[in-house]
């Protein structure tokens, strides 16, 4: 059976960096940083002081408060993302195409911040006084099952939880469901909420976090000086399309997504695999999927965490794939200006990596300052720049040893 071609035809983000796709993108081509002190924690509590909030963010510009209210933040950011990717594909979702217009969102923790607060209130006051849409708030699937609801889409719905491979598997699945034939229209990403006590705590406890004090300097992937992720919230949701349902109806197409694949490390519930093996099959993976070539690639938006195993072995498993051709393309990290979204981080970096391919500028990996030997490609350092690519790869690497990449090739008809 002849492969149905996926298109990318919106996009909507919530980020620390912007309220909207638009904005964020503008702040990264500037390189700037949207990590700041926290200021939903008594930081005295914790050894990291710094994150990636979502500011001035307002719910209610998308929905009621009365319907807020029944929600968990990270359902917040995706019903708002959801809400703005399908009125940037000018997508109308009727009677008859709702059954061929799917949901696929994913989050790496879900309700945490219901959760803590549900959870204080039992052992304060017991459990009549628990909310009865404590389960529906807390469970990551809501954010899927929310937006269906919002945009009325009753096709193909499912949840992803991978780690920090949530939004990069989420839409990679998507991407299969719509080129098999059974959904025309997908809406997908990855959305999470994870500022809150017991998310600080946990990653700080097994030390992921960096513990530097600077919000400016904090995020420095691939840097010798680098000491941990700084977390970071939001949602990045994109709509893809079958092409000739998106041309039927002319839609403005960003790009096409053609390649994905998913592995496992089988090794350790968080360090990678020694020299990034599995990260590398994925990438050979979604590669051949694609049918492209190593020398095809022109930019890979790393998964550039900040921390120290991640970006050594990351590297060394771009290497194994491209071998003298890694020393030739544009490699970057825009978590140095967001910091790390979890299971939203494959979202917003998906939305960075087809705007890259549309617009034909490089994203800057901000703070490399001092180069790690072990960390020697071009990452694309401090600044944008101008540079036309025609295929690019986004790679998310998660705790329990998942690896996905997708592979997004320029539109040219």
């Amino acid at each position: 059976m002849k492969k149905r071609r996926v298109v990318v035809t919106g996009i909507g983000a919530v980020t620390p960096l912007g309220n909207d796709a638009e904005t964020t993108w503008k702040h990264i081509l500037e390189g700037v940083s949207g990590i700041g002190p926290v200021t939903r924690l008594n930081v005295e509590e914790f050894p990291a002081k710094v994150a990636g909030e979502a500011k001035e963010f307002n719910v209610e510009n998308f929905i009621e408060r009365k319907d807020a209210r029944k929600m968990d933040r990270f359902t917040h950011y995706a019903v708002a993302a959801s809400m703005m990717a399908v009125k940037d594909a000018e997508l109308e979702i009727t009677e008859e195409n709702a059954p061929r217009v799917g949901v696929w969102i994913g989050s790496g923790i879900g309700g945490m911040e219901t959760f803590e607060q549900q959870h204080e209130t039992f052992l304060n006051r017991g459990y009549r006084r628990v909310s009865p849409f404590f389960i529906p708030m807390m469970i990551p699937d809501m954010a899927t099952g929310q937006v269906s609801i919002a945009l009325g889409a009753r096709g193909f719905n499912s949840c992803t939880v991978t780690a920090c491979a949530t939004g990069t598997n989420s839409i990679g699945d998507a991407f299969k469901v719509i080129q098999r034939g059974d959904a025309d229209v997908m809406v997908t990403g990855g959305t999470e909420a994870p500022i809150t006590k017991m998310a600080f705590a946990g990653f700080s406890a097994n030390t992921a976090l960096s513990t530097n004090p600077d919000p400016q300097k904090a995020s420095r992937p691939f840097d010798k000086n680098r000491d941990g992720f700084v977390m970071g919230e939001g949602a990045g949701i994109v709509v893809l399309e079958e092409l000739d349902h998106a041309l039927a109806r002319g839609a403005k197409i960003y790009a096409e997504i053609v390649g994905y694949g998913a592995t496992g490390d089988a090794y350790h519930i968080t360090a990678p695999a020694p020299g990034g093996e599995g990260g590398a099959r994925a990438m050979k993976m979604a590669l051949d999927d694609a049918g492209l070539t190593p020398e095809e690639i022109g930019y890979i938006n790393a998964h550039g965490t900040s921390t120290q195993y991640n970006d050594k072995y990351e590297t060394m498993a771009i290497k194994t794939v491209f071998g003298e051709q890694a020393y030739k393309l544009a490699v970057s990290s825009t978590k140095s200006m967001t910091g790390h979204l979890l299971g939203a981080a494959g979202g917003i970096e998906a939305i960075f990596t087809v705007l890259t391919l549309k617009e034909g500028i490089l994203p800057p990996t901000i703070n490399l300052e001092t180069p790690d030997p072990e960390c020697d490609l071009d990452y694309v350092p401090n600044k944008a720049r101008t540079q036309q690519v025609t295929a690019a790869i986004s790679n998310s690497l998660g705790f329990g040893g998942h690896n996905a990449t997708i592979a997004f090739r320029k539109y040219d008809g």
